[in-house]
């Protein structure tokens, strides 16, 4: 979501200039940095803003290059030039002070010589500064996009270690389950050694039990999101919300892997996969 765009063009009598930048954030947080003269622009400004740029803190800078209203017109004030010409004599006797009062000390004093404010003689309307703000948005744009591209080729990386290390789990998994039925068959039978026990009714818990440390599911259901992530990642529209959700779901599966495999490899994946996850999930502050 980092990016930056400038613009600058004529506007009416002037010549405006226009500064975007964009920096990380939840939502669209558009700030504005507006001449007073163009405050009547700024619904309309931040609307266009907010169809360009779904999310991301967006600071807006604009000023005059160059003034749209008539030349500033300098006027004196000569009665109070004289004032102070004659205040400053006095104080020069009165103190008995050296030096002479020169026109640079005279012209310096407030209200002598002043500058009248320039003013549009009309307002500026949407339509006199939409073409400046467009060719500043379309570079903003261009930089968030070339970042993206950056962002989709590590993040796919990223899903990518996910999926191998699904499939080495998926790989030890049946032996995993094989190992835990027979000690939980042995674990039981030693329980029993003593005791008549039906073995219909054994057989069936064991594989109640056995079911519980099953993790086809959650297998299934990770390769499920991690194929929506990729989508979501190949198509052209504002998908770090969806990921973020996807993440989520990436990590709940992750975790009950681990909870479920009491084994020692697999648990080793499971630490492999929840830091690739935080990885994941990391990058997509950066995307919109």
């Amino acid at each position: 979501m980092t990016g930056f765009g400038a613009a600058e063009d004529r506007v009416l009598r002037g010549r405006l200039r226009i500064e975007i930048r964009t920096v990380n954030h939840r939502y669209f947080n558009p700030q504005l940095k507006l001449p007073a003269d163009l405050a009547g622009v700024e619904v309309e400004l931040r609307e266009r803003l907010r169809q360009l740029l779904e999310r991301g803190h967006v600071t807006v800078t604009a000023r005059w290059v160059e003034s749209p209203g008539p030349e500033r017109e300098v006027t004196i004030d000569l009665s109070r030039a004289r004032q102070v010409l004659a205040a400053a004599q006095q104080l020069k006797k009165k103190l008995k002070l050296k030096g002479t009062v020169d026109l640079a000390f005279v012209a310096r004093h407030p209200d002598v010589m002043t500058a009248a404010n320039g003013a549009t003689d009309q307002p500026v309307q949407w339509a006199d500064v939409q073409s400046v703000v467009e060719k500043a948005a379309r570079e903003v744009v261009a930089m968030r996009e070339r970042e993206g591209q950056a962002l989709v080729v590590e993040l796919n990386a990223r899903l990518d270690a996910l999926e191998t290390a699904a499939r080495a789990i998926e790989a030890q998994a049946p032996a995993r389950l094989k190992a835990e039925h027979e000690r939980l068959k042995q674990a039981v039978q030693e329980l029993t050694s003593r005791a008549n026990v039906d073995e219909q009714r054994l057989a069936l818990e064991i594989a109640l039990l056995a079911d519980r440390v099953d993790i086809t599911e959650e297998l299934v259901r990770f390769r499920a999101h991690v194929a929506a992530a990729r989508a979501a990642l190949a198509s052209d529209h504002a998908v770090g919300k969806q990921l973020g959700f996807l993440a989520q779901e990436l990590l709940r599966e992750v975790n009950t892997m681990g909870s479920k495999a009491n084994d020692a490899r697999i648990t080793q994946s499971v630490i492999a996969m929840k830091g690739d996850l935080e990885k994941f999930r990391e990058q997509l502050e950066n995307l919109e």
